[in-house]
């Protein structure tokens, strides 16, 4: 986190702006039925809303006026995106509770919703709060709704005097509020001339602004100066096309005060994005995305930390509702297929990324994201084929392939098509010399194949030098020295590998191999019992019980391999 962003968040909780959110439940108070209470207790920490928002309904039955019941029914629905569901809950808690900051973002957001300017004054000016600093930009943008326009510009004026690192705020919501009314001059001033820290949002506003003056010239210049000239999103490559055709783009960033009150939620979602829960950032994140449901970076903004709390039903729902005519529909179908994945849903998620692949066979990324996956389900042959696909319309290969020949070669070795391996492999290096990751899987696939030893052990030791800390390294040096039967040499390499590596099977049977071969018999059983408590492959537990059974070294005769010493057959 950035320092300017720990000061922001500093800042907020200085002025009540961050809440508990739905408080943490405490112990169940002496009820006749507890139950509810308890399973709403247990669903909070678990961040299942859905559950949360049925046991603590239930629990009211027995302790109606209870505000943290209500408190927790309340921000449960918020998190689902069900503001309607809320609105007697926050009536009964504003009652109990006057100024409850809950309750307020559930009122205020219905008033918004209603498009109810003049109550949304009325409520503001009343007491009702979230925060300071979003109640004074809520209260200007209100004025805005009211078509007040003067006093709008005196508030959020008011807004850019507020704590430090909130100026921005108060100056960026000005600028909006000038150019939704097509002030667009006072707008670009206001933008260029106060000084404030441009974010994405701020320079597409400047951008668009600029083409309503009929300065596309300009407006490309700033767009390829703060994003690049290279490929962009798919939202900024549009622009630049409108931009380079000659159009004049429209005035997009807000279209109305409800826009400019959703842009308020969104910049505080994204201002505590990482600095705290983010249970506390969705609530922020769905008040936005209610707002504008349109805008579909407030749509992404809020699966993404759906997908983070382990709500992957609900994450799979929002990336979903983005329509398929959307410039960033291709990225929200690659997080509804890894929300999909993380819930156990790997085919689902697999028909999501073919379906994209086919709709947009253009996207790199997509026949990437298809070829992981297809890979982290072992189904190598059609992985290798989508990495292909990106490859082969990138030739001559450059440096930013690396990462492809080496996934690539790595499908391939996993399939045992030893030689389209090498040569991938081989190019991944050629395009990035000295790569650890590619030395050592090279060096390590050698040493398996028992061939070109000699190379495989001097790639393997660069990578080791390079990557000290890196377990699987270390263990390919060891288990390299073992392999040539330097059995004494391998020992402290193996051990350090299993110091880094502590709860790895592999690395623990390794050890135990080495341990075998220096006559360390005890301390090789005893790194076998380990291995197979750390729930390893089932053939490999099956070779490890063997080991334990008969010794390492029948075991070795029995593969037709040597054993590290003679053994006594009678």
């Amino acid at each position: 986190m950035t320092q300017r962003a720990r000061r922001m968040i500093s800042a907020l909780t200085a002025i009540g702006l961050l809440f508990g959110g739905a408080a943490t439940l405490a112990p169940a108070p002496l009820m006749a039925d507890a139950g509810p209470y308890l399973a709403a207790r247990q669903a909070t920490m678990d961040r299942s809303f859905q559950e949360l928002a049925s046991y603590a309904t239930r629990a009211l039955a027995s302790d109606p006026q209870n505000p943290v019941l209500l408190e927790s029914v309340i921000s449960a629905h918020i998190s689902m995106g069900d503001f309607e569901t809320t609105k007697g809950y926050a009536a009964l808690l504003s009652q109990i509770e006057p100024g409850n900051q809950i309750a307020a973002m559930s009122q205020l957001t219905l008033l918004v919703k209603e498009g109810d300017y003049d109550g949304l004054v009325a409520a503001l000016e009343g007491g009702q709060s979230i925060s300071t600093v979003v109640d004074g930009l809520m209260l200007a943008w209100a004025h805005v709704g009211q078509g007040d326009m003067s006093g709008a510009l005196e508030l959020f004026d008011n807004g850019a005097n507020l704590s430090q690192g909130f100026e921005d705020f108060g100056y960026y919501n000005k600028a909006l509020a000038l150019g939704l009314v097509g002030d667009f001059e006072g707008a670009l001033e206001v933008l260029t001339e106060s000084g404030i820290r441009e974010t994405r949002s701020s320079v597409i506003a400047r951008i668009e602004i600029l083409s309503q003056l009929e300065r596309n010239d300009e407006a490309l210049t700033v767009l390829n100066d703060n994003f690049g000239e290279g490929e962009l999103d798919p939202v900024l490559e549009g622009l630049r096309a409108s931009l380079a055709a000659g159009e004049t783009v429209p005035f997009t960033v807000v279209r109305s005060a409800r826009g400019g009150i959703a842009d308020v939620f969104f910049a505080v979602a994204a201002a505590l994005d990482g600095g705290l829960d983010d249970g506390y950032t969705l609530l922020y994140a769905r008040i936005a995305e209610t707002l504008r449901p349109n805008e579909a970076n407030y749509v992404l903004n809020v699966a993404t930390l759906l997908e983070r709390l382990g709500n992957y039903d609900l994450a799979t729902a929002a990336f979903d509702s983005i329509s398929p005519e959307d410039p960033v529909y291709p990225i929200a179908s690659l997080g509804r297929a890894e929300t999909l994945r993380a819930a156990g849903k790997s085919e689902a998620a697999l028909e999501v990324l073919r379906q994209l692949a086919k709709a947009h066979p253009e996207l790199d990324d997509v026949h990437i994201a298809l070829g992981d996956a297809l890979r982290r389900e072992e189904r190598y042959a059609e992985a290798a084929e989508a990495y292909s696909v990106v490859i082969d319309r990138h030739q001559p290969p450059t440096r930013a392939l690396w990462p492809l020949y080496f996934t690539r070669g790595t499908s391939y070795e996993r399939l045992e098509e030893w030689e389209k391996s090498e040569a991938d492999l081989r190019q991944a290096l050629e395009l990035e010399p000295d790569q650890p990751q590619v030395l050592n899987y090279l060096g390590y696939s050698f040493l398996e194949l028992k061939t070109n030893l000699d190379e495989a052990m001097e790639m393997i030791r660069k990578a080791a030098e390079m990557r000290p800390q890196d377990g699987y390294i270390t263990d390919s040096l060891a288990w390299g020295l073992y392999r040539l039967g330097r059995y004494e040499e391998a020992v402290e390499p193996m051990e350090r590998a299993a110091e880094l590596m502590p709860v790895d099977p592999i690395i623990n049977d390794h050890l135990g191999d080495v341990y075998w071969a220096v006559g360390r018999v005890r301390e090789a059983r005893f790194q076998w019992k380990r291995a197979l408590s750390f729930d390893p492959e089932e053939d490999e537990a099956n070779r490890i019980r063997r080991k334990l059974e008969v010794g390492l070294d029948r075991v070795l005769i029995d593969e037709g391999e040597e054993p590290t010493r003679p053994i006594n057959d009678g």
